[in-house]
């Protein structure tokens, strides 16, 4: 059989337990949370982690925009860039698909011609990743820029403040 139709054929599988590894990241109590709170609303970052890795996993085993990809990698590594994830931590989740795929698909691989496909796979899965990095970075990016705005404006607030209190007379005679 193709690689491409051993993909299709264990989709459901493959992305159910790229979905668990991903979520594994997260603390043992979350976890559990994050799996089974299916209310979208009750539980937007498992909701958004899970639709998201159905895009990509479908990005990887068919064409799809890189529109879309990117979008998806915005959506999980915004979430992740607030967290308390490293770099290398944040973006690890696309290569746990790695290890998913060799794991679902080790007996079913037999011929050179599908390891070859397997390596061409993992190169998509490599280059996701590098697509990753960019991407956290630039969710960082902007979250420090935030940061920093903040302190910008707390720091003319209390500067306005100290020069009315400069302005006003020390003693109610002095009006």
């Amino acid at each position: 059989m193709r690689f491409d139709n051993l993909l299709k054929q264990r989709e459901s599988t493959i992305r159910e337990r790229w979905l668990n590894l991903t979520l594994d990241t997260y603390p043992a109590d979350s976890f559990a949370f994050l799996k089974n709170q299916k209310n979208q609303f009750l539980n937007p970052v498992g909701n958004t982690i899970s639709r998201e890795l159905d895009v990509l996993y479908q990005s990887l085993v068919n064409e799809v925009d890189p529109k879309a990809v990117t979008t998806s990698l915005d959506s999980i590594l915004r979430i992740r860039s607030i967290q308390e994830f490293s770099p290398s931590q944040a973006v690890s989740f696309i290569i746990l698909l790695k290890s998913v795929i060799r794991e679902e698909l080790d007996s079913e691989l037999q011929t050179r011609e599908q390891f070859t496909d397997l390596q061409k796979f993992e190169l998509r899965i490599d280059q996701l990743a590098m697509q990753g990095f960019d991407v956290y970075s630039k969710c960082r990016e902007r979250l420090f820029e935030v940061r920093l705005n903040e302190l910008r404006r707390t720091e003319s607030t209390i500067v306005a403040r100290l020069n009315r209190n400069d302005r006003q007379p020390e003693h109610e005679d002095d009006i």
